[in-house]
C-alpha cells in the first residue's frame, strides 16, 4: 500500500511526519485542492508509530484550555470534525463522558473556574457535582465537587489515522515510509528536502515531525526559540477483575501552573481501563521506557536554559514524579486520591507516551499549539493533547495557510 523509495521527483507540497496532525494536513489539502502534488514522508515503517499511537484514546472537549487560545478554539472546532469523520466512516467511539474530581477544599476554586472556562468554551450540559452526585456517574469516586462532562469520548486514534491514509492515497496523495529527513535546503524559489534515500523538491515544506518538529525547523529557521522537551508518561492498567471500579473517564482538578492533566483513569475503546500518566522527564525523544537513554538528547534538554529555569522553580514537583515512576506505592497513592479503595495489587504495569512538549528560553512550557511560517515553509512545532482530537481543525488551519503561499 505505501511506498518505501522511488526516484527523486518535484511536489507542489511536501509534509514531513505521519502522525494524525501530518495525516489530517495531508487529507485536507487533498479535498482542497486535488491539483496540488503532495508527499508526505514518515521516517518509520508505519504511520501514528509515535504520540498517536501511545496516547489514550480520549475525544477531548475543550474545556481545559484558555478561551480564544489555538487549543480552545482547534478542539472545539476538531470535536465536532471528529465525530462526523467517525460517523461516515464507521469507525467506533463512546461519548461516554467524563468527571473531574476535586479532593480538597483548595481545589473547588479551580474546578469552579474550569467549570467557567468550559462554559465560555461553548460547552452545554456541563454539571457541578456535589460529594453524593459524583456516585451517581462513578459509585467508587471519593470527591467534595466535581463537574460531568458529557461530551469527552474514547477512540482508537490508529484506527482514525489509518482511514486518514487511506483517503489521503485513494486521493492521489503519495505516503512514503522509511523516509528519515536529513536536510532541507532553500535554493530559491524551492526547497530540496534530502532523505535517508532520496532527494525531492517541492514549493513548500510542512512540518509536522512531532517529537522531532524543532530540530526539522531549525533546518529552515535557525534562530528558533523553542526546543522540545521528551516528557514520558507512564501507565498502569486495571487488573480485570477491578476493571468495574471505572464506568468511564475520571479526571482530577488539573495543577493550573502545568500543561498535563494529572493522573486519571481512562476506559479505552480496546478494552480495559488506564491508570495515569505522570510526567517525568524522557532521557530520549522516543524514551518509551526508563532504560531508553540518547545521552545527546539528553544533554541537549539538559543544555537548554528554559529547562533549566523550569526544572529550578518546580523541582519539588517534578521529584514527586520521577519518586512516582520508580515507585508503585507512590502512583497508587496518587490514584487513591480518586478511588479510594485501589490497590498496588489491583495495578498491573501498562504502557507509556512521550509527549512533545515545546519549552522557550525564558522557563515558559508553552501552554498553546504553536504554528508559524515563512514563504516556503510552516511549521508544527508543539501539537500535544488535544492535538489528537483538534487534528481536523489543526488541518484545516494549516492547510489554509499552505493554499494561500501556495496561490
Amino acid at each position: 500500500m505505501f511506498h518505501t523509495n522511488d526516484i527523486d521527483l518535484k511536489y507542489d507540497i511536501v509534509i514531513i511526519g505521519g502522525g494524525i496532525v501530518g495525516l489530517a494536513t495531508a487529507l485536507t489539502l487533498r479535498k482542497k485542492n486535488p491539483n496540488y502534488s503532495l508527499l508526505l514522508l514518515e521516517k518509520e515503517d508505519k504511520i501514528a508509530k509515535h504520540q498517536t499511537g501511545n496516547n489514550s484514546g480520549v475525544i477531548h472537549s475543550g474545556l481545559y484550555y484558555k478561551p480564544g487560545s489555538l487549543k480552545a478554539k482547534n478542539c472545539i472546532n476538531g470535536y465536532h470534525k471528529l465525530v462526523d469523520f467517525c460517523d461516515t466512516n464507521d469507525i467506533p467511539y463512546d461519548l461516554c463522558g467524563k468527571v473531574v474530581v476535586a479532593t480538597s477544599k483548595n481545589e473547588i476554586p479551580l474546578m469552579n473556574n474550569l467549570f467557567e472556562r468550559g462554559k465560555q468554551n461553548g460547552l452545554k450540559n456541563l454539571t457541578i457535582l456535589n460529594k453524593e452526585e459524583i456516585k451517581e456517574y462513578e459509585p467508587h469516586v471519593e470527591g467534595i465537587g466535581g463537574i460531568h462532562v458529557p461530551q469527552t469520548g474514547i477512540v482508537d486514534y490508529v484506527k482514525v489515522s489509518e482511514k486518514y491514509a487511506e483517503l489521503i492515497q485513494s486521493l492521489d496523495g503519495e505516503i512514503k515510509l522509511n523516509e528519515k529527513v536529513k536536510d532541507i535546503h532553500q535554493q530559491g524559489t524551492t526547497n530540496i528536502i534530502r532523505t535517508n534515500t532520496s532527494e525531492y523538491e517541492s514549493d513548500l515544506v510542512i512540518n509536522c515531525a512531532g517529537l522531532y518538529s524543532d530540530k526539522i525547523a531549525r533546518l529552515t529557521e535557525k534562530k528558533l526559540n523553542v526546543k522540545i522537551i521528551p516528557f514520558r508518561g507512564e501507565y498502569y492498567k486495571l487488573t480485570k477483575v477491578k476493571e468495574s471500579l471505572v464506568k468511564n473517564l475520571i479526571y482530577p482538578v488539573p495543577d493550573p501552573n502545568f500543561p498535563f492533566l494529572g493522573v486519571h483513569f481512562t476506559r479505552m475503546m480496546k478494552g480495559g481501563v488506564e491508570a495515569g500518566p505522570n510526567a517525568v522527564l524522557a532521557f530520549s525523544r522516543e524514551g518509551y521506557k526508563k532504560s531508553n537513554v540518547n545521552i545527546l538528547e539528553l544533554i541537549e534538554s539538559l543544555a537548554w536554559p528554559g529547562f533549566q529555569k523550569v526544572a529550578f522553580k518546580y523541582w519539588k514537583t517534578g521529584m514527586g514524579e520521577m519518586y512516582r515512576s520508580f515507585s508503585k506505592s507512590a502512583f497508587t497513592k496518587a490514584l487513591q486520591k480518586l478511588i479510594p479503595e485501589i490497590t498496588e495489587a489491583d495495578l498491573t504495569e501498562g504502557g507509556a507516551g512521550v509527549r512533545a512538549q515545546a519549552c522557550d528560553k525564558n522557563g515558559g512550557l508553552i501552554d498553546d499549539f504553536l504554528i508559524f511560517e515563512d514563504n516556503k515553509t510552516i511549521n508544527v512545532c508543539n501539537a500535544p493533547s488535544p492535538a489528537a482530537t483538534s487534528s481536523l481543525s489543526i488541518g484545516e488551519t494549516v492547510a489554509e495557510m499552505a493554499l494561500s503561499k501556495l496561490k
